[in-house]
């Protein structure tokens, strides 16, 4: 089970050094990215709430900077709901089954999971595919696409599910410490801000190595 963004990087972008060419549809999260794979990583999650504010819908954030910089930051920087596209990716190593997040799906949800072990309904996790997770007797179904009669399944016991989660945590908060660094160094105006965007978006706790230290 990894934390991962969908791809997508434009070949025009100039604001800071990203990995040319996408490998794959989406990246991976973990404390292992190379420096152009974190600066793709951070411009996904900045791409993903690069939004104009629109006074006419209640949107009351501050007009948008003219720095090419602040202006692509502006979003992430501002909006209090922060969304990435993506999820979480699951592989079955024995079957070959994959889970992918469906269109639509946001990684900042990624802890609903963990509503599911406690009794909860299934999370949003895209559509197209549509997949869902739920209890079945005493372990839990992670359907690839609820849509299809025929889709192909991965099982999980409750405590291997709370395993996976819990390793997604872990490589969330590794990736946190990895971009909070990249960030001081190539966004060092926006650094901190930023930083904060990130803790909040990936949904995990401030690490003493994320902290600046003097």
């Amino acid at each position: 089970m990894q934390p991962v963004l969908e791809t997508y990087v434009p070949d025009d972008f100039s604001l800071w050094p990203v990995a040319e060419g996408a490998s794959s549809r989406f990246t991976a999260l973990s404390g292992h990215l190379t420096s152009a794979e974190v600066g793709t990583a951070l411009m996904l999650i900045a791409r993903c709430n690069d939004i104009d504010p629109d006074p006419d819908v209640g949107d009351d954030r501050p007009p948008r900077p003219a720095d090419p910089l602040a202006s692509f930051l502006h979003g992430l920087l501002t909006f209090d709901d922060l969304f990435a596209s993506g999820g979480l990716r699951v592989m079955d190593t024995s079957t070959g089954v994959t889970l992918l997040p469906g269109c639509c799906g946001g990684l900042e949800d990624w802890r609903g999971m963990y509503a599911v072990l406690d009794g909860g309904a299934s999370p949003f996790l895209g559509h197209d595919p549509d997949p869902v997770v739920g209890r079945s007797g005493d372990s839990f179904r992670l359907v690839v696409d609820v849509e299809q009669s025929d889709s192909p399944v991965i099982e999980l016991s409750a405590d291997e599910l709370r395993r996976l989660l819990d390793g997604v945590g872990r490589d969330l908060a590794d990736f946190l410490a990895l971009a909070s660094d990249w960030v001081r160094r190539h966004l060092p105006d926006h650094a901190e801000p930023v930083i904060g965007a990130l803790v909040r978006v990936l949904a995990v706790p401030v690490s003493r190595s994320t902290r600046q230290t003097s």
